[in-house]
């Protein structure tokens, strides 16, 4: 059964940095793209970054630039490295994995086996 444990969100001021983890179980983390969402109340979860089994990456713009979207496969353990945080980067924080790596297939695949989510709070 594949689980995603999802940690290190927080409360933190504008401008401030988290790096958050998502553990994989169940599953061979090198065989696979894995993936950040993000959602807030009332809207749909939002495919923020991806990185393939070749450690190729693709984010949304909305956080190009700023995040950074990594991997350890003898940790089966992916993370997001988030600088320069703004108030709109507030929402609850999920790891998936896919098949593909292509951003447009991504952003239109269902997935399932979330995890409970790590919140990040950016507010002054």
């Amino acid at each position: 059964q594949v689980q995603f444990v999802e940690s290190g969100g927080g409360v933190v001021q504008p401008g401030a940095s988290l790096k958050l983890s998502c553990a994989a179980s169940g599953m061979t983390l090198s065989l696979f793209t894995m993936t950040w969402f993000r959602q807030t109340p009332g809207k749909q979860r939002e495919l923020i970054a991806a990185i393939s089994p070749h450690d190729n990456t693709d984010y949304a713009d909305s956080v190009k630039g700023r995040f950074t979207i990594s991997r350890d496969n003898a940790q089966s353990t992916i993370y997001l490295q988030m600088n320069n945080l703004k108030p709109e980067d507030t929402a609850v924080y999920y790891c998936n994995r896919a098949v593909t790596s292509n951003w447009k297939i991504l952003v239109r695949t269902h997935f399932d086996s979330w995890g409970q989510g790590t919140q990040v709070t950016v507010s002054s």
